[in-house]
C-alpha cells in the first residue's frame, strides 16, 4: 500500500476530526475576509471595517455546522444558505458566509447522484444570488452578487466531478475483481475437465489392456501341459499388452507429474486409422472381430477421432469380458449425412455381464458407459447402449460433423 492510500484510508478513519480542521480553517478564512473591503478606493484594503457581533455569530455557526456535513450534509447545506440569508439581508457591509455554503454545497454534490446535485445546486444558486440581488443593501448588479453565483456553481460541479470520479475508480475495480472471479473459476473449470479426461484415458487404457492380459493368462493357464507352443504364444501377448499398457499409463500420468504447461505428444492421438490394429489386439485375445466401414474416407476432427476410437475400444472391451463364450463382434463406421455413426453389436450371451459395463437400462453405469456417454456428449453426439433382441448387446454412437472442421479431402 502507498503512502498516498495510507494516508487517505487514515483521514476516513478519523473523517469528524478531519471535518473540524477544515471548519477551522473556513472560519479563518471568513474572519480574514470580513476585514477586507472590496469597495475601497484603491483597491481592496485589509482593515478597513470590523465585523459586528451578529456578523460573527453567523461565521461561527456557519463553520461549526461543517463538523457535520457528512453525517447530513443536505441538512448542513439548509442550515448554513439559511445563516447566509440573514447575512446578506442584514449585514452592511458583507461578510463572507456564503463560503460554508460552498464546502456544504460541494459535499452534497459529491455524496449524491448527479440530477439531485444540480436540482440542489441551481436551488441553492438562485435562493441566494436572487436573495443578494433583490434584498441586499448592495445593488443587482454589483460584483459579489456574480460571485457568490459563480461560486456556488463550481462548489456543485466540483462536487458532481468528485463523485463521477469516484464511481468511475469503483467501477473499474469492480470489473477487474469479476474478471479475476472469472479468471479463477475458469481455471477450476478447466481443471475439473482435464482430471475427468485423464480420468477416462486411465479407466481406457486399464480395463482394454487388463482384459486382454486376464484373457490371455487364462489361455496360458489352460495350455500350459498340452500345448507349450500355443502358451508361448499367448505370453507373448500378455508381454505386448502390458508394455503398451504401461507406456500409456507412463504418458499420462507424467501429465500429472508436470508443474507447468505439459509437453506435446511425440505420437498422435490414437484414431480410426488404427482401428485394424485395434481390433487385431480382441482377435489375438480369441475375440472374432468384424469391421465394415462405409465412411467414405471421412477424415474425422482429432476430438472426433479420439471419441470413435475410444467408444469402440471400450465397447470391445466390455464384449470380450462379459460377452460369455462364442461371442463375436461388428463395428461399424458409417457416413450418414452430416455424421459418422458408430456401431458395435455382440452376440454373446452375456451370462456374465454386469450392469455397469454392458449399459443395462437400469441406470447404474460403471465408468466404462459413463467415459462413452462424456465422450460422446462432449463432441456434441448421443450414445445409445442396451441389449438386442435374441442375445447381447448394441452400442450405437453418432458423431456429428456439424461446428467442426474437417480436411479438404473429405467426400461430400
Amino acid at each position: 500500500m502507498s503512502i498516498l492510500e495510507r494516508t487517505r484510508d487514515g483521514l476516513r478513519a478519523h473523517s469528524l476530526a478531519l471535518d473540524a480542521v477544515l471548519a477551522v480553517g473556513v472560519l479563518l478564512c471568513m474572519v480574514a475576509g470580513s476585514f477586507v473591503d472590496p469597495h475601497a478606493e484603491g483597491g481592496p484594503t485589509w482593515g478597513a471595517h470590523t465585523p459586528d457581533a451578529l456578523s460573527f455569530t453567523l461565521m461561527v455557526l456557519g463553520a461549526a455546522a461543517l463538523v457535520l456535513r457528512r453525517r447530513g450534509p443536505r441538512a448542513v447545506l439548509a442550515v448554513t444558505a439559511a445563516l447566509s440569508l440573514v447575512d446578506l439581508v442584514t449585514a452592511d457591509p458583507r461578510t463572507p458566509v456564503a463560503m460554508s455554503v460552498v464546502v456544504a454545497l460541494y459535499t452534497v454534490a459529491a455524496t449524491t447522484d448527479r440530477p439531485t446535485a444540480w436540482r440542489v445546486g441551481l436551488l441553492t444558486m438562485t435562493v441566494l444570488t436572487g436573495t443578494a440581488m433583490l434584498v441586499g443593501p448592495l445593488p443587482w448588479y454589483a460584483q459579489e452578487n456574480v460571485g457568490l453565483f459563480a461560486w456556488t456553481g463550481m462548489a456543485a460541479a466540483a462536487g458532481d466531478a468528485v463523485r463521477s470520479r469516484r464511481a468511475f475508480v469503483h467501477a473499474i475495480r469492480e470489473r477487474a475483481e469479476r474478471a479475476e472471479r472469472t479468471r479463477e473459476e475458469e481455471a477450476r473449470r478447466r481443471v475439473a475437465e482435464e482430471r475427468l479426461r485423464i480420468a477416462r484415458d486411465l479407466h481406457d487404457v486399464v480395463a482394454h489392456h487388463i482384459a486382454l492380459v486376464n484373457v490371455q493368462a487364462g489361455v496360458v493357464a489352460h495350455v500350459m501341459d498340452k500345448r507349450p507352443d500355443q502358451a508361448k504364444e499367448a505370453l507373448a501377448h500378455v508381454r505386448e499388452a502390458s508394455r503398451t499398457a504401461l507406456e500409456e499409463l507412463r504418458a499420462t500420468v507424467g501429465l500429472l507429474r508436470q508443474s507447468g504447461d505439459p509437453a506435446a505428444p511425440t505420437e498422435p492421438a490414437p484414431g480410426l486409422a488404427r482401428l485394424d490394429e485395434l481390433a487385431d489386439t480382441f482377435r489375438n485375445a480369441g475375440l472374432p472381430v468384424e469391421i465394415a466401414r462405409a465412411d467414405h474416407g471421412t477424415t474425422l476432427p482429432t476430438t472426433l477421432d479420439l471419441a470413435a476410437y475410444r467408444v469402440i475400444q471400450e465397447a470391445l472391451t466390455n464384449v470380450r469380458k462379459h460377452a460369455g463364450q462364442g461371442a463375436r463382434a461388428e463395428v461399424s463406421v458409417v457416413r450418414v449425412g452430416p455424421n459418422v455413426e458408430i456401431t458395435v453389436l455382440d452376440g454373446g450371451t452375456g451370462e456374465d455381464a454386469g450392469p455397469g459395463d454392458t449399459g443395462a437400462p437400469d441406470g447404474h453405469g460403471g465408468h466404462g458407459l459413463l467415459g462413452m456417454r462424456e465422450r460422446v456428449t462432449a463432441v456434441g453426439g448421443a450414445l445409445t447402449v442396451g441389449p438386442r433382441y435374441g442375445g447381447g448387446f448394441r452400442v450405437h454412437a453418432i458423431l456429428p460433423l456439424k461446428n467442426h472442421a474437417t480436411t479438404a479431402g473429405e467426400s461430400a
